[in-house]
Order: structure tokens, then sequence, then C-alpha cells
């Protein structure tokens, strides 16, 4: 039983400042009404207090001790804040009422409602707070669905599932009475230590934009606000370290990190932004006008709101030293553009009012962001007459039905990576013995990623269950009627190898061995992946390599199995196992899916969205970049990744033939217009005896630019499901706005000139190299630019050889 919700709960029959609200009419409550007026009508009557309160959060849970918060957060948790002082005038925000302790969703529910009853009767203009939550990998609170982090979503390379499972996220936080969910993570992964890599999608641009808009479409579809984070450049810091400072050019920010969230806001409709902690080229985020008005603003024409991360405007007087005090740290955020501070009110309260009354700071700036919450609330229909506090149907409400589970397991499925398998070793066969060694084979929280809600939140409250079923990869193969033998071997971390000669011998005793390593998740240091949980290089953590060493010299085949939050160097130990299986934290069913892919009741289908490296000091080194950042002959040091991006293996095989551009004679380098579309296509036959997935890439390639370009860089991809026999078409529609990069004049151009597309099976496994001749004017582009290219695949001969119409 979760413990009881009642820390939420205020009375909700105290009176307002004015005994209720004003009797005149009140057309900002009328839905008939453009929202744009009736924010205008409300705002005209607000106090300069009042315009205020709208604009700040409280977390009424928030754990003080730091074991919620973060390193430097918990010191600045105020205690001495009072319910009924701050709700006074109103409230913006309600921050993590549900998921900042085990609390049982339905009764928690409940005490959110009598928390909206009181604030809204506290105040002149009865106007509910707006309440957001972590949904990152599920909602997270006690009792929901966890599912894989987002490096699976990218491993999955399938936006209608991850968009299928953001609308299951958002339902569940809707029937609760969430309104915002601070998700997805759109930083672009640049140097694996970064703790924070778990939350990326991947390595690419294209990849993390696709897939964070169909996230973005499906959350906001259910209802509910999407909150794209964090902008931006956040993941470039140096040497992978948390909030460390960033070290990046324009163009740079232009072309890797900014697409995500263009493509997000435009293509999955965002009405949310967080601002990121990353001062870049000595500029905080939080402080960036041309960040986050003039760009987001002014060329993107974003009319949502932008809400601080967890204390990032007072980390402009505390961390960054940019502001003198609190007051001068509201000022540089709400100029900037940041219109609501979270999580709890600090600077844009007191030390705002009185920036305000002394004439620092105009008032038009609060009423800007007033302006945008206000319009945000409307939006919701939490102004309108008749809106009621508590959602309906909440005794029907389960976060973790069937449906939710069955989604999560197809995702984990789908992201499973079967890197390397020379022997033909899986799938696991016929065997009489089968030992399963390693830290993560038998440990419940080895699936979960930093911002599921075992491994976030109830890892502090060892006395309450942890909300959800989360079989282990031991578990699961038992299921499956595998009888292995079992040892630990080791911790994830820690020196110790007291028991690896258990390990060894139970290797040694069986037919095959499975051996399970990688992280553990966890926040500021208390894991090895996750927030503030860096690395300094990239070898498995504690003694776990030892282990696999160890377990290796038993003489007994070897799967090696990586359950972790980012790629690990495992070249030497990938040489000698007899096969390879990544996952990366891939949620409550990870270990099912895990095990079914084992036994073979699931052909692997995922595919890396990050490259794992040959040499664990050999980092940063994405796929993505120019010719002299791959190896070359005036460097000794070879950054080749030991599995590329975009790599993964079948049970089964394919042929590719007939790969053309639409159109194009055989031997013809095809026109391409610099303002139009152009078509390649590949057929994919299933040559192998059973039914598998393949996944097509499609990758640009321009040899000559006027700034230096990639060799190559992810335009298009498209999940192939074909049985044996079975022949599909993948076809893509590629505009040439694709081809565009930002060129000596700083802005985005397509530029005339020879390019390729480069059909793969990864970034590192080229099909086929189809010439084109982009033609006519050089074109500048702006927001409005093509973002994605479009693939059809289509059946056009069944197994035995029929022909499909």
């Amino acid at each position: 039983m979760a413990v009881d919700p009642d820390f939420l709960a205020h009375d909700a029959t105290a009176p307002g400042p004015d005994g209720g609200i004003d009797p005149g009419p009140a057309p900002w409550r009328d839905p008939s009404r453009p929202v744009a007026e009736r924010v205008e009508a409300l705002l005209a009557r607000m106090s300069l207090d009042e315009k205020l309160a709208q604009l700040v959060g409280l977390w009424v849970g928030a754990d003080a001790s730091g074991a919620v918060v973060a390193p430097h957060q918990n010191e600045m948790s105020d205690g001495a804040l009072v319910w009924d002082e701050v709700i006074r005038d109103g409230l913006g925000q309600l921050t993590r009422p549900l998921g900042a302790a085990p609390v049982d969703p339905v009764a928690g529910a409940r005490s959110l409602a009598r928390s909206q009853a009181a604030i809204m009767s506290a105040s002149r203009w009865r106007i509910p707070a707006l309440v957001h939550e972590e949904c990152l990998t599920g909602f997270t609170t006690w009792g929901a669905t966890a599912y894989p982090v987002p490096l699976s979503w990218g491993a999955a390379f399938d936006p209608a599932l991850v968009e299928r499972m953001a609308a299951r996220i958002g339902a569940s936080m809707r029937a609760v009475g969430v309104h915002q969910g601070l998700a997805p993570v759109l930083d672009v992964s640049r140097d694996a230590r970064w703790g924070r890599t778990e939350e990326t999608i991947g390595e690419d641009p294209y990849l993390v934009g696709t897939l964070g808009a169909a996230y973005v479409r499906g959350l906001e579809g259910a209802g509910v606000i999407a909150t794209l984070k964090h902008f931006a450049g956040y993941s470039a810091s140096r040497a992978g370290r948390n909030l460390a400072p960033v070290s990046m050019g324009p163009r740079e920010r232009a072309d890797v990190i900014l697409p995500p969230f263009e493509m997000a806001l435009r293509d999955g409709g965002a009405r949310s932004v967080m601002h990121s902690y990353a001062d870049v080229d000595g500029v905080p985020a939080a402080a960036d006008v041309g960040l986050l008005t003039t760009l987001l603003r002014d060329e993107w024409g974003f009319t949502g709101t932008v809400v601080a991360d967890y204390f990032g405007i007072r980390f402009l007087q505390a961390l960054h030293g940019v502001a003198q005090d609190e007051g001068e740290a509201a000022a540089l955020a709400l100029t900037a553009g940041v219109d609501v501070e979270l999580p709890s009110v600090h600077c844009y309260g007191a030390p705002l009012r009185e920036s305000v009354a002394r004439g620092d700071v105009d008032e038009s700036l609060v009423d800007r962001a007033a302006r945008r919450v206000l319009a945000q609330k409307i939006g919701l229909g939490m102004l309108d007459d008749g809106w009621e506090p508590e959602p309906a149907g909440l005794d029907e409400v389960d976060l973790d039905d069937d449906e939710n589970k069955a989604l999560a397991l197809r995702l984990a499925r789908e992201a499973v990576v079967l890197l390397a398998n020379p022997h033909a070793t899986l799938p696991l066969r016929d065997l009489q013995r089968v030992a399963v060694v390693g830290p993560l084979a038998d440990d419940p929280l080895a699936m979960m990623g930093d911002y599921t809600f075992p491994a976030h939140v109830a890892v502090h409250h060892p006395d309450v269950p942890p909300g959800v079923d989360a079989p282990t990869l031991l578990d699961a193969l038992r299921g499956a009627g595998v009888d292995p033998l079992h040892a630990p071997g080791c911790a994830v971390t820690g020196d110790d190898t007291s028991g690896f000669a258990a390990a060894v011998r139970a290797a040694a005793a069986a037919d095959v061995c499975v051996v399970a390593v990688g992280d553990r998740s966890g926040l500021f240091g208390r894991g090895t992946s996750g927030e503030g949980s860096d690395a300094t290089g990239l070898r498995l953590p504690g003694v776990q390599e030892d282990l696999v060493r160890a377990v290796l010299g038993a003489g007994t085949p070897v799967v090696l199995v990586l359950v972790t939050g980012r790629p690990y160097a495992v070249g030497a130990l990938s040489d000698d196992a007899a096969a390879v299986v990544q996952a990366f934290f891939p949620g409550q069913l990870g270990g099912q899916a895990l095990a079914e892919v084992l036994l073979g009741a699931v052909n692997p289908s995922g595919r890396l969205p990050v490259g794992i490296p040959a040499d664990p000091s050999g980092q940063p080194a994405p796929y993505l970049t120019a010719a002299l950042g791959r190896r070359c002959d005036i460097s000794s040091v070879d950054p080749t990744p030991r599995f590329p991006f975009g790599h993964g293996l079948s049970y089964t095989s394919f042929a590719w033939e007939g790969a053309r551009v639409v159109g194009t004679a055989d031997g013809q380098r095809a026109r391409w217009d610099s303002a139009g579309s152009v078509q390649v296509e590949v057929l994919i036959r299933c040559s192998g005896d059973r039914a598998g997935t393949e996944v097509v890439q499609l990758y640009l390639h321009d040899p000559v630019a006027q700034v230096v370009q990639p060799v190559m860089r992810l335009v298009g991809y498209a999940r192939v499901d074909l049985r044996p026999g079975e022949v599909a078409r993948a076809r893509f529609t590629v505009h040439a706005d694709l081809a565009s990069f930002t060129g000596l004049c700083g802005r985005r151009i397509v530029e005339p000139g020879d390019v390729e597309l480069w059909l793969a099976r990864s970034s590192a496994d080229v099909h086929a190299v189809l010439p084109l001749s982009l033609e006519g004017p050089l074109r500048e582009v702006g927001h409005d630019r093509v973002m994605t290219s479009s693939s059809a695949v289509a059946l056009v001969e069944g197994a035995g050889g029929v022909v499909v119409s």
C-alpha cells in the first residue's frame, strides 16, 4: 500500500481575500469567446501580485534533504514557504504532486483536487494551478507503467510506436488531473560520458527529431502539454559533465542541436519549452534573449510557455554568476523570455515584485508572461464555467493496464539490438544446461532508467512496494522453461571479486553462459548512469569487465548481454564472446523482451542509435562528423566505432536489390531541383527461413560545400517487416531542403552542386550510392522548410514469388 497522500491536501473552503470571485461579468469564463479576448479581459483586472502568482510553481512534496532534488537544489528548497501565503493571490503551477513520493494515484488525485479547490477559493479569480509531472519513461508516479528509456526509442526506429506510447502516457496523466509533462528530451547525444545519455534518443538530429516529434504528437493528442527540453545545448557539455560549460559554435548549434526542437514544435505541436541549465559560449540559456525570444518566438513563431528547469533562474546568480542577486536573476530570465519559475516561487516572487516597484523591470514583461500562462490554462478549459478539479472516472483508473504493458513490451522487443552473432549461437536452442551470471541478471531495477518511478523515487522508500511488476532476466528465462545455474559474480560497482569463482564454476558446468552486465541508473552519483551520474571513460563500471573475462576463461560459449544507459567500449570482450546483445534500459518488461530474443521467440530488429566505441577513452566520437573526424593517417588515434550508428543484426537474412532514383536511367546522375523533391527506392527480399524486420536507412553525402560538412547524415529511415520469400519496395521522397546547412552567411541554405544519397543498413554498411546533381539557384530556407522525408513500404512479391498488385 502506498503512503498517505494527505501531504497534498489543504482546506478547500478558505475564503478569498475579497470573499470570493468578482461579482461582475466574467468574459474570461466564456468558451465561446476567442482565447486572446478572454485573456485580456482577465489580465486587465489582475493586480501585479496576482499576475506574478501565475508565473510561479509550488513543490509541496519536495524533500529538502536532497533525496529527490539535486545537489544545489536541496540547498534552495525553502521550507519556510507557507501554503496559505503562497496561494493567497493564486498559483501558476503545482509541481509533481503525484511524483515526489509513492502515493496511490487515485487517492493522490483526490487530494490534488482538494488542493486545486483551495487554490481557486483563496484567490479572487478562482484560477486553478496547472499541474505538471515528469513523464520521460512513462508517467513518473507510483503504479504507472515504466516504459523503455528514450535511447531505446532510438534503437527501435519506430515513430508510430513511440507516438502510441506517448498517447497512453498522456491518457494516464489526464486521468488523474495532470496537465503538463516534462518530456521529451531532445538533446542530441554528443559525448556518451554524459550521464543523461540514456535520456537522449541518439546521436543523430534527424532520428532525435522524428521520434521526438512523434512523442509530442502522442502526448499533445491526449490533451497533455508536452515540454521540450533542454533548450538548448545541454548535452554538449565539456567532458560530458552535467551542467558543465558548453563550447559550441553557432553552426553546430544550428545544424545539430536545434533541428530536433524545430521538428517537435512544428511537426509535433509542443506547447511548452524548458530552458537548459547550460551556458553556451558564456551565455546561460535562461538569460539568452537571442535563444528564447528572437529565435524561438520571433523566427520560429512559438506562442506557448517557456518554463524554467528546476531552480534554473536562481542558478543565474548561484552557479553562473551573471546576476548579483535574485532580483537581477529574475529580471534577466523574464527579459529573455522565461515565463514560469519552477519548481517553487523564489526569484519571481518578492525579488521580482521589488524590481518592478523600483522600475528595474517593466511590468509589461510580467504581463507578457502572464498572458501566455493564462492563454494556456484557458486553452485547457480550466477557466470555463463548470470546470471541476477532480477528473471523472477516478475509481476506474489503472495506470498499468494491459494495453500499457503490451506497448511497453513491444517497444522493449523492438529496441533490443543484436550486435554480434558470428557462430549463430543465438537463438538458444535445445540446451540442457544454461548458466546466467552477472549483477544485472536478477536485479529488478536493472531495466529501469533514471526517470522511471522505481529508480527515481521508490528507491528512497524501501518499505513501499515499487508499484509495478518488473520480472528480471532470470525470472523471464525461468518463466520460459529454462532452469539456469545462477551466480551474480559481482556488483555493478565496487571492487569485490569474491563472487567470480562461483560464476566461473556455473559457466564451466553449462553448455552456454549468459552474462548480464551494465549500469544501475540513479541520480547524482547514486548510479552509474542517469542525471549527474557522469563517467570519466567508457569502460564497464566496477569489476564487471574482469568478471566477463573470467567467465570467458571457462571455455563455455558466452552470450554477453549489455543493459546500459550509454554505450560502453566492449571491443575485446565482443571479439571473444559467442554473441553480444545490447539493450538500453528497456523498462519494466525488458527482462521478458531480452529472454524472448535470447530464446528466439522474438527476432531482434533494433538498430544502434549511438555508436559503440572500440576504445573506452576515444570520446567523444559520434558518427556525425567531418572526414577529419574519422580515421586518417595524420593522427595515431582511430575513433572508428566497434559497432556503428544504425548497426543491428537479425536471425534471418535480407537481400537488397534494385536501388535507384525513380525516373532516372541506370548510370545517369539524377537531376534534383534545389527547390524540389526526388524519389529513391530499393527492393528488400527476406532471403532467410524466418520472418524479420530490416531497417532501411537513407543518408545524404555532400562531398563539396562552402563549409565543412559531415561525411554523411541521416535523412530517412523505414522499418520493413517481411516473411520468408517476401519482397517489399521501400521508397523515400526527399525534398532538397533536407540538403540544407548553415552557410558562410550564418543562414541556412540549399547550395547547388553534386550530392549523393546512400541507401544503407548502417552508417558503416552502405548498399547503394545514388549520385544526384542539385540544380537551380542557391536558396535560403527557414523554419518553414521541409524537415523530414516521407517513406512508403509496399509488398511487391509474396512468399513463393507471387506478385502483389
